[in-house]
């Protein structure tokens, strides 16, 4: 077993330490990658937090490019040196939701307490998301990763591997946006503008941002909002009905785990109009709705997980985008960090104010 360096989380809502730890060689199907670069996402921030549970001590991190440096049995089409971006969708490829195409709902149990990791006396240490990213290195399933160009920046990579996916996927394969159809896209973080650029992608007419920040509106029409609605007026949906030409929605994507926004969400909406919940709140906490009006409208409300991607079919189409200058992704990254600074970026990413922050790492 190798020693690597990596963030350690011993308490909910403590602070991450940085300490040696052992991980194993890739086993059958898995490989090692060496990483360059960590995107921290408020997701890993939830779960440091304790707000969906896990066991301790764990690493966090699911959003990380590198390079690939070893290689277990039966794995192909990847090679030492490969450069990849590394996702938490750890898809067995043959349970049922697999096999129709759904594998960000594989029903294949992983056990993160037996992964790759252990603290240098062999305890065992929790591989969060199957990933365990904020770290040097990282042991994976080979279907957890997707080649990438060796010029593509690793820092801008990295961002592909959850925000991006799942903000573009939310609006193209979740919603099915079909061009003409006007959005609204409550929050303006990371995922946000993501759902923006999807959104824009796909063609719709009217792009509605809503976020508490007039800071974060103005960044979002720079991504593809082509207007901007403050959170914190009485009543925003107003607002967003009168940018859309006196009509609700035909699609609102929820992009943040607020419980205001999913309380929000279907009054923004027009007979007929979906809303996709994207962002997770924390775990009992409950929203509410007068069903009786959705039902009334024909309205309805669905859930995605990651962009409900295939990531073998979508990530070389989303690089595909950013090669072209379609896809905004350096315009994305508010500051790199060091691993050794990885609590002063959480902090900073608390605040609100970062799109994504970046750990750079093996330098």
């Amino acid at each position: 077993m190798q020693t690597i360096k990596a963030a350690v989380c011993h308490a909910f809502g403590a602070a991450l330490q940085i300490e040696e730890i052992r991980i194993a060689p890739p086993a059958m199907g898995e490989v090692e990658v060496a990483l360059d670069a960590v995107a921290i996402c408020h997701s890993d921030i939830s779960f440091a937090d304790g707000a969906w549970g896990g066991p301790l001590p764990a690493v966090y991190g699911h959003e990380a490019a590198g390079r690939i440096s070893a290689l277990g049995a039966g794995v192909e089409g990847f090679a030492v040196g490969d450069d990849v971006i590394v996702t938490l969708i750890r898809a067995c490829g043959s349970c049922p939701t697999c096999a129709s195409g759904k594998p960000v709902n594989c029903t294949t149990p992983y056990d993160g307490l037996k992964g790759p990791l252990t603290s240098t006396n062999g305890a065992p240490l929790f591989q969060a998301m199957a990933c365990g990213a904020f770290a040097e290195k990282v042991v994976v399933s080979a279907r957890q990763i997707v080649k990438i160009p060796a010029e593509m920046p690793k820092d801008v990579a990295a961002l592909i591997s959850c925000g991006v996916i799942t903000g573009v996927g939310g609006a193209v394969n979740a919603a099915q946006l079909r061009a003409g159809e006007d959005v609204v896209v409550i929050g303006a973080g990371g995922v946000g503008l993501n759902a923006i650029q999807g959104a824009r992608i796909a063609g719709a007419r009217r792009i509605v941002a809503v976020d508490m920040s007039e800071e974060k509106l103005a960044i979002a029409k720079e991504f593809g909002a082509t207007h901007g609605v403050l959170a914190t007026e009485p009543k925003p949906w107003r607002a967003a009905f009168k940018a859309l030409g006196g009509k609700g929605a035909e699609v609102v994507l929820i992009t943040v785990g607020a419980l205001p926004a999913y309380d929000q969400a279907p009054r923004y909406l027009g007979a007929g109009g979906r809303a996709v919940m994207i962002g997770m709140p924390h775990s009992g906490q409950m929203a509410q709705y007068e069903p009786v009006v959705m039902a009334a409208l024909g309205q309805g409300l669905q859930g995605s997980k990651m962009g409900d991607v295939v990531i073998q079919r979508d990530v070389p189409w989303i690089v595909d985008l950013y090669q072209q200058g379609r896809l905004k992704l350096d315009e994305l990254i508010s500051g790199r960090w060091s691993l050794e600074q990885i609590n002063e970026a959480i902090a900073d990413t608390r605040s609100g104010s970062a799109k994504r922050n970046v750990i750079l790492l093996n330098r």
